[in-house]
């Protein structure tokens, strides 16, 4: 038998949530898993927005910014760390 569910999105819990220290903290875990997927040269920085936190994978230097271009290195990490692409 099926009941009927009602489900109320608490959004600035939500808010509060995606902006927390312990998000950050996961945030900030994958994207230094990427980081070293890609190997050498390549650095992570994370910020908290508005409403979510962030966390940013870059190459640091000439040599992994072109590794990157010519390899899809960062794209590749995301596999490599386990993560799942947003499409």
């Amino acid at each position: 038998m099926a009941n009927d569910v009602k489900f109320e999105l608490n959004l600035p819990g939500l808010n509060e949530l995606m902006k927390s220290a312990e998000m950050q903290a996961a945030l900030d875990a994958a994207g230094r898993a990427v980081a070293r997927g890609a190997g050498a040269g390549y650095a992570v920085t994370g910020r908290t927005g508005r409403f979510i936190g962030f966390s940013n994978v870059y190459p640091e230097d000439q040599k992994a910014a072109k590794d990157n271009y010519e390899n899809n290195t960062l794209l590749k990490a995301i596999g490599s760390a386990g993560l799942k692409q947003s499409k």
